[in-house]
């Protein structure tokens, strides 16, 4: 009686660590992921993109799509693919829960005049600033890096490119070349 009674507490002892253990496993792997994303998924800005912050929804799609191969990426389709949808849809959990941090960036009087110009067909879905998605899958732009915002529109620019999102290459492919970097440039200074 006294064995099975102690294997019982053994066992229920090790059951409520496995929340733990979980956690635990989800902060490794998040780990990873701040190489290049930044601690917490703040980045430091270039090419790499800010996640922290932004919905489960929007990066778990993204995430899922670069594990399909339905969205290109130079190293992210390669990387995700060894992780279980049940991992891409718990660090999407992990690094929506990080407040978002715009990232300080500096645009002159003119790029701010002509940014907001230039961004106003973006505003219907990412808000006047970039940070007010309209939905859960449309990503924050306030204080994203401007260089990768910048290389993201050229890739919804190039028909050879493998993206998503056909309202986004619509309206990037409409855009002036030189507008790009102005958009990117107008969303990236943003800190609201």
């Amino acid at each position: 009686m006294r064995r099975k009674s102690t294997l019982a507490m053994m066992v229920c002892l090790g059951l409520s660590t496995l929340p733990a253990l979980a956690a635990d496993s989800i902060d490794a792997l998040a780990r990873t992921c701040n190489n290049c994303h930044g601690v917490n998924g703040v980045s430091a800005g270039g090419a790499m993109p800010s996640i922290g912050g932004q919905s489960a929804a929007y990066l778990k799609q993204v995430m899922m799509q670069w594990k399909t191969g339905e969205r290109a990426a130079a190293t992210m389709n390669r990387l995700i693919k060894g992780y279980s949808d049940d991992q891409i849809a718990e660090l999407a959990t992990y690094f929506a829960a990080k407040p978002w941090t715009p990232i300080p960036q500096k645009a002159s009087a003119e790029v701010m005049a002509k940014g907001k110009e230039v961004t106003d067909k973006c505003s219907s879905c990412h808000g006047d600033t970039g940070g007010q998605p309209d939905d859960e899958l449309t990503p924050r732009l306030n204080g994203q890096s401007a260089m990768f915002m910048h290389l993201e529109l050229d890739k919804y620019r190039d028909a050879g490119f493998k993206m998503t999102h056909k309202k986004m290459i619509k309206s990037a492919t409409k855009m002036e070349e030189a507008d790009v970097g102005i958009a990117a440039q107008y969303f990236g200074s943003q800190s609201k």
